[in-house]
């Protein structure tokens, strides 16, 4: 029976194998999906020793960049963004196994975003400078917008929340939270952006997806704005790491 897993340390409730497993019951695929929960990233080549029927791998926290150099190969994307969510097993010559990494989420969330998005959406403000930050920075590249980085300490690529001026928030009109900030069960925090200066030309998305309705988006929501969560993004990106285990 071919086989699916994530790595990742620690790993609590996973989405992944809840989604995958229950799939391939759906769908009657002959598959599993496992958790590999593995302390130092060097011991996926145990994984791999003792799962020859390995056929694809998630990558989540803490290993999306430090798993890169295990790899054979990377894609553009996830090159670009700095950080692999979904390998791909293939076999090269001889039978040799061959490793290479995608980044899964820069899909899921162009996906989910792009419908959203009109002329008057030319510029983005990102919430934070995590690993999510960069996908979405690329994701929002390829859609033609331009973004700044929004940190709570000065950063080299970008601004901090006190740096957001009336003119800016009049020119980026889309902003994504990326931070863990108003995530069950801080519901009542929320990111500190004037929301006062929010108009409907404005969207708001969410990478947050528990609660429902974040405080952002509430916020977004009392002055007119387009608001989003990021539960769509995590099924498209689950969807598109499907699509690159199978082709």
């Amino acid at each position: 029976m071919d086989k699916y897993g994530l790595i990742g340390y620690p790993l609590g409730h996973s989405f992944s194998k809840t989604f995958f497993n229950q799939k391939f019951s759906a769908e009657k695929i002959e598959a599993e999906y496992v958790n590999f929960e593995i302390p130092q990233v060097k011991e996926l080549k145990n994984v791999l020793k003792e799962n020859p029927e390995l056929r694809g791998l998630n990558v989540t926290l803490p290993y999306k960049t430090q798993v890169i150099p295990l790899l054979d190969d990377i894609d553009e994307d996830a090159r670009a963004i700095g950080a692999v969510n979904v390998i791909k097993f293939t076999k090269g010559l001889f039978g040799k196994l061959k490793l290479k990494g995608y980044n899964s989420d820069i899909i899921g969330f162009k996906q989910s975003i792009d419908p959203l998005l009109n002329s008057s959406h030319r510029k983005a403000l990102i919430l934070g400078t995590g690993g999510a930050s960069r996908a979405v920075f690329q994701g929002l590249k390829q859609l033609g917008l331009a973004s700044t980085l929004v940190s709570r300490t000065p950063h080299e690529l970008g601004i901090t929340y006190e740096d957001i001026t009336p003119q800016i928030m009049k020119e980026y009109t889309v902003i994504v939270n990326t931070t863990p900030v108003g995530m069950y069960p801080h519901v009542n925090e929320c990111p500190h952006i004037p929301y006062d200066l929010l108009t409907p030309n404005h969207l708001l998305y969410d990478l947050l997806y528990n609660p429902d309705e974040t405080l952002f988006m509430k916020k977004g929501k009392e002055k007119g704005a387009v608001v989003k969560n990021g539960l769509e993004m995590l099924l498209l990106q689950a969807f598109a790491a499907w699509d690159i285990w199978q082709k």
